[in-house]
């Protein structure tokens, strides 16, 4: 082997000696081929090349592609090491990311801060505003409280039972004054004068609000009476239009009725005119039929006159033709006696010719005859065919018309059916709306109704607590007044006494005892006066009952 790599070389043998050669040969023919090369293969075609010159060719085949790979590694490598970079620096905070990074960090937490301390004074701002809320609720119920009837009222008693225990105080004091100073009584008429122009300007202010207050009242009467009038003017207009619609629709119903029986009575009016027309061209074909029948009869009876006139005629003509053959015979018979024979041979040759013109033309007028008669019958036979063809085409075109007729009178039966089916669709449809708007009513009624139980029991609860809150006021105010006096308390029990609900009315038990307001009936609309005594304000009847909102 080493012998053979020695003398190949790039495909070319060096010379050799030719035994050693043929030994050579014999040994590879003993020896068989290799696994690597195909069968059959001759090695001395075969060319063998060094591996460094193999590497070489390989190397100049395949550069591209390793200087493809080369570069991928390469760009691979520097993307490696700039990501390790990347994560190297992520955390160095003395780059200008992460100073960027770090001012970031601290931006958002100082907006968290500032929004956890905007958080911390919203929740105290709503905290002190639900407190404020709630005061001004306690405040709004307190006022409410102390400016309802029933406190005024039990805070006139209040005053009232302190102005009679001061003027008790008073007089007691000028009966234990024996001797009375000037000065001090000028004072307190000054101080009484005082006092009675600070009532005098407070009933004049309570006065002017109460004016205010009439006025607010009627302004919200006169609104409620103009959203009133407007409402029923909606309504009525509303009316108005639904009767209007309602009017319509009836006309329109009755112009629909009235058009249907215009048509019935036309198609009626129709139905008949062609039923009358139909007569008269049935009496007018009747009649002319029977006028071809009287002309054909006439004209028989012509021709049979004729013929007899012509029979009488020929019958004349032969009378007179006999009538002269015998004047010519006696004629003749004296020309036979004057004449000689051969005169009897031209004579009987005139009468042979006679008698053939005779026969020819009785010839001709029976032909004639027979052809007029032939004529005839042939005409009679046409019109009665074209007759018979009319008649049956008239059938033929009043069947058809009968035919239109009924198909008419099945679409116009068909047409009024499903009128009278949308008519039937839509009452149902408009009764069941009804139906459904009663339901709707009644339900709506039902669920008023319940409201209103319900806001009768809210409003008897919500009586129940005020009254137990009131009760609960004046048991501690009468306590307290007791404490000084037990002898003017009388006005307080009283006002405590009357009754929720600040009117002058009897006191409804089943509505917590609450005593309802009457106003008066006019302009004023103030509450109805309450006295103690027996007698009346009012001697005016009629006018109590006005006042009152009595009409009758």
């Amino acid at each position: 082997e080493c012998y053979l790599e020695m003398l190949v070389r790039f495909g070319r043998r060096c010379g050799q000696a030719r035994e050693s050669t043929e030994i050579r040969n014999s040994e590879e023919d003993e020896v068989a081929y290799s696994p690597l090369l195909p069968s059959k293969v001759d090695l001395r075609q075969v060319t063998i090349i060094p591996h460094d010159e193999w590497e070489r060719i390989q190397d100049s085949l395949d550069s591209l592609t390793r200087e493809a790979a080369a570069l991928r590694a390469e760009r691979k490598a520097k993307k490696e090491l700039h990501l390790r970079s990347q994560e190297v620096v992520k955390h160095w905070t003395n780059t200008y990311a992460g100073m960027r990074e770090q001012k970031l960090k601290a931006k958002k937490k100082r907006d968290e801060e500032i929004e956890a301390e905007r958080r911390i004074l919203d929740i105290e701002e709503e905290i002190y505003k639900q407190g404020e809320r709630k005061k001004s609720i306690e405040y709004a119920k307190q006022y409410q409280f102390f400016k309802t009837e029933r406190m005024k009222n039990f805070h006139s008693g209040l005053l009232l039972s302190r102005v009679m225990k001061e003027r008790d105080a008073q007089i007691e004091f000028q009966k234990s004054k024996k001797k009375s100073d000037k000065k001090w009584e000028e004072q307190l008429k000054f101080n009484i004068e005082m006092a009675f122009k600070e009532e005098q300007e407070k009933a004049e202010k309570r006065h002017r609000e109460r004016i205010a207050l009439a006025n607010d009242h009627l302004k919200q009467i006169k609104e409620h009476e103009e959203e009133e009038e407007r409402r029923k003017k909606y309504e009525e207009n509303d009316a108005e239009e639904i009767k209007r619609q309602n009017l319509l629709y009836e006309i329109e119903l009755r112009k629909k009725l009235k058009k249907k029986k215009d048509e019935i009575q036309e198609n009626r009016r129709l139905f008949f005119e062609h039923l009358h027309d139909k007569n008269i061209i049935k009496a007018v074909e009747q009649q002319h039929q029977e006028d071809e029948e009287e002309k054909s009869r006439k004209f028989i009876k012509a021709k049979k006159r004729l013929a007899q006139i012509r029979k009488e005629k020929e019958a004349e003509t032969h009378r007179l033709m006999e009538e002269r053959r015998e004047r010519i015979n006696n004629f003749l018979s004296e020309l036979i006696k004057e004449k000689l024979d051969n005169e009897d041979l031209i004579i009987a040759r005139d009468i042979a010719e006679a008698d053939a013109e005779w026969e020819k033309r009785e010839k001709e007028k029976n032909e004639k005859s027979q052809a007029e008669l032939k004529a005839i019958a042939e005409h009679r036979a046409i019109v009665m065919k074209n007759k018979e063809e009319e008649e049956r085409q008239r059938k033929i075109e009043s069947k058809e018309h009968l035919l239109a007729v009924m198909k008419a009178d099945q679409i116009f039966r068909e047409h009024e059916k499903e009128k009278k089916c949308k008519v039937d669709k839509e009452r149902r449809e408009v009764q069941d709306a009804h139906i459904q708007q009663m339901a709707k009513n009644k339900f709506n009624a039902k669920a008023a109704k319940q409201d209103e139980l319900e806001y009768c029991r809210l409003t008897e609860t919500l009586a129940a607590a005020k009254e137990k809150e009131f009760q609960n006021y004046a048991r501690e105010v009468i306590k307290q007044e007791s404490e000084s006096t037990n002898k003017y308390i009388y006005p307080l029990v009283k006002a405590a006494q009357e009754g929720p609900g600040g009117g002058h009315g009897p006191a409804f038990m089943e509505r917590g005892g609450l005593r309802p307001s009457y106003q008066a009936n006019d302009i004023t609309g103030v509450q109805l006066p309450f006295y103690n005594s027996q007698g009346s304000k009012y001697n005016n009847f009629q006018k109590s009952k006005g006042r009152l909102g009595f009409t009758w």
